[in-house]
């Protein structure tokens, strides 16, 4: 049966020793919360490091007490936790994925434990996975272990949702080992994000880095399609809003108003970290305080900063500093009667926590950088009055879904004290209407609605490979076909050129052939049962400057023109090519706008190349062209086609398939095979007869039944169908 398997850094309960003893108690965290009605359905199961280094003789009884809550542990010792989870995870990739690579440390014995640990991880999974299994992994401390288990499990389903943001190219590149941990990250099916910023930064990379192609979120690695889309993250809007709602945390709303003098009340809550802008919200309001005296003794600051890390230097800086300024506003401010900044350096119960959000006139939530940012959605499920003013950094993901808030940038000190005298005097019938809007996004887009929106994007991507997912041709498959070509009395081969028989180059006119497929296709042609036919999308003048010495048939221009060996070029219907003069202004602008690019002119067809451009400015060009030459073809008979960095515009009456059509009606063969890379091969597949071999090079994405890797494979097997051997 299948199975749902989460995976995270850190299981979904707290295990700790006391007294000689150890305790299990669950976690309250968000993810916790979301993922709880998943794994504990069925046979699924939880996988994660439980918190706690043990020693091996307590190792079962750990085992034996969380496997009866679904769980399964990852041991870990104090050297990863030091050098992978706080060295590797929170020194290098937090400050990098945040936008602060000044304080990112890149340390190899660090990236080393960091590989280590994800291995133990895709080790255990190996341990508890079948093949049919749906693997869900979760965070930056993971990235390298969809690749680890795919290369285990080549036939899961792997879905990775990374909770913090991704950083664009240009910061993420400073990353000594960005490739690995991109390639780490392509072993998924699906990878999700919070924001579409993160999708196209990832996008971004991706293309720069490991240079694949990427359109419309789906980035093809060449063996499988992957997905990329954003899911923005909620939380369990039920259990706030009831918990907001309980008679407990009324009486506690009660008792905190009555102690602060019903001020009105700012809350700020946040673990101690750089990215959450707490020392420039404190500047903020102490330039409030300053530019408002009005507002002295009518207001108070409630700051909460949940400990973290406060032994790591950067930290410990940040507490000082935090410290320093609650001090400085308080004693520059305070009275007898009223402090301005209320600070607590601990955490809170939940419902201690529902009081405030429930007792907050406002919430001030403005990190520098954040993934999501659940606290505003929290304190927005907790207003059960329908009042409160959401003041939220511009930089948070939550700020994509809650436009009704007040919306800051964290650098911008003077737009915060603006925003905090505007929320301060928003009238309630205001604060009602955007509360209202706010409450129904964060209810309609739960924690539910994002497990439920992420599982069924991840079942949709790997239908969609499996649909157009060839096989690989090896083993037997590869011997029936060398035994069917051996027994055949006639045999028809179309071989595509550029991708197919040789690589493609920076320069598409240094693709001329080698002595070695010269070689090659000369003995094939030279066997009296076989016709081979090269179906190319090159001029016919090229084509015949290459290959016209050799005894085969040949279709240029993507079968324009057509040419069997004991005859001349001839064109498969007569076609007119003055609209080229309409057009090619249009190319040779798009030559001269980026520097890198030529324009091919064919009889029938102009081609612009972008194969030695950047990337990213390639496939946008390549965008704009193709839209440029749509809008102008409308009511001609003329098509645009994208190919591998080429947009092709030519005549809509022609295509291989057509071309290769002629040759599949003329020649009767009991053995026919056809092998190409690129889009327009398809056409060629998919007239062939259903006993074809077709054959896709470098792309399992296809209609053909198999695939090949590069064109190396395809000359391996040419010369094995020579010499009749699958060896």
């Amino acid at each position: 049966m299948a199975r749902k398997i989460i995976v995270s850094n850190r299981l979904p309960v707290k295990v700790r020793r006391a007294d000689g003893t150890m305790t299990f108690e669950p976690s309250e965290g968000g993810l916790a919360t979301g993922l709880g009605s998943v794994y504990k359905e069925g046979e699924n199961i939880w996988l994660g490091w439980p918190g706690l280094c043990v020693e091996e003789s307590e190792e079962q009884q750990v085992i034996t007490e969380l496997q009866k809550e679904r769980m399964q542990p990852v041991f870990l010792t104090e050297s990863d936790i030091k050098e992978y989870y706080e060295g590797f995870s929170n020194e290098t990739l937090w400050p990098t994925f945040h936008y602060f690579s000044q304080f990112a440390v890149y340390e190899q014995s660090y990236w080393e434990a960091y590989y280590r640990v994800n291995q133990k991880f895709c080790e255990q999974i190996v341990k508890f996975a079948n093949p049919d299994d749906t693997i869900w992994i979760h965070d930056y401390q993971l990235l390298l272990l969809p690749s680890m288990v795919r290369e285990s499990l080549p036939d899961s389903t792997i879905g990775f949702f990374q909770h913090i943001p991704f950083p664009s190219y240009e910061v993420f590149r400073m990353l000594p080992w960005r490739k690995q941990i991109l390639q780490g990250l392509l072993g998924a099916d699906l990878i999700g994000f919070h924001t579409y910023d993160d999708v196209r930064h990832f996008v971004s990379s991706v293309i720069h880095l490991v240079g694949l192609a990427a359109s419309h979120g789906i980035i093809e690695t060449g063996n499988r399609s992957v997905m990329v889309d954003a899911f923005p993250m909620g939380i369990d809007y039920d259990k706030y809003a009831q918990t907001a709602n309980s008679e407990k945390v009324s009486g506690m709303v009660q008792e905190f108003q009555e102690a602060l003098r019903h001020r009105k009340i700012i809350l700020s809550i946040d673990r101690l970290d750089y990215s959450k802008g707490i020392p420039q919200r404190l500047r903020a309001f102490e330039m409030f305080l300053k530019q408002y005296p009005e507002f002295h003794e009518q207001v108070t600051l409630i700051m909460i900063v949940v400990p973290s890390r406060d032994q790591v230097e950067k930290y410990k800086e940040l507490k000082i500093e935090v410290d320093e300024l609650v001090g400085r506003i308080n004693g520059l401010y305070r009275t007898l009667s009223w402090a301005p900044v209320q600070y607590y350096y601990h955490s809170f119960p939940f419902e201690e926590l529902s009081a405030f959000y429930r007792m907050a006139h406002v919430a001030l939530v403005t990190p520098m950088r954040d993934g999501m940012n659940l606290v505003c959605k929290e304190y927005i499920a907790s207003r059960n009055d329908g009042t409160g003013v959401l003041i939220l950094s511009e930089m948070a993901g939550a700020a994509k879904e809650l436009s009704e808030a007040i919306l800051i940038n964290p650098n911008d000190v003077h737009q915060m004290v603006g925003a905090l005298q505007q929320a301060l005097i928003v009238p309630e019938e205001n604060q009602r209407v955007a509360v209202a809007s706010m409450q129904a996004t964060v209810q309609k887009y739960n924690i539910h609605h994002w497990v439920n929106l992420f599982m069924d994007r991840l079942t949709y991507a790997k239908e969609k490979q499996n649909a157009l997912k060839t096989t690989l041709l090896k083993g037997e498959v590869k011997k029936q076909l060398i035994n069917n070509y051996q027994q055949a009395q006639q045999r028809l081969i179309f071989l595509d050129y550029d991708g197919t028989l040789m690589p493609f180059t920076r320069d598409p006119n240094k693709t001329q052939p080698d002595e070695e497929l010269l070689h090659l296709l000369q003995t094939l042609a030279a066997e009296a049962a076989n016709r081979v036919v090269i179906i190319s999308g090159r001029d016919h003048k090229t084509l015949a400057k290459w290959l016209g010495h050799l005894p085969i048939d040949m279709i240029a221009e993507h079968g324009v023109w057509l040419r069997k060996h004991e005859t001349e070029w001839r064109m498969i219907q007569n076609l007119d090519n003055s609209w080229k003069e309409d057009i090619r202004p249009i190319f040779e602008m798009y030559v001269s706008r980026t520097p890198g690019t030529l324009l091919e002119e064919k009889d029938f067809a102009l081609v612009w190349h972008y194969r030695k451009v950047d990337p990213v400015l390639g496939e946008t060009r390549a965008g704009e062209l193709s839209s440029h030459l749509n809008y102008l073809i409308a009511n001609r008979n003329l098509q645009v086609m994208e190919g591998d960095k080429i947009v092709e515009i030519k005549n809509i009456e022609v295509n291989k398939g057509i071309a290769a059509s002629r040759w599949l009606h003329q020649y009767g063969s009991d053995f026919v095979l056809a092998i190409g890379d690129d889009r327009t091969d398809e056409d060629t597949f998919r007239v062939m007869p259903k006993d074809a071999y077709t054959i896709k090079v470098g792309n399992i994405r296809s209609i053909a039944k198999y695939h090949v890797q590069s064109p190396q494979h395809v000359r391996e097997l040419l010369r094995q169908l020579v010499n009749g051997s699958a060896q």
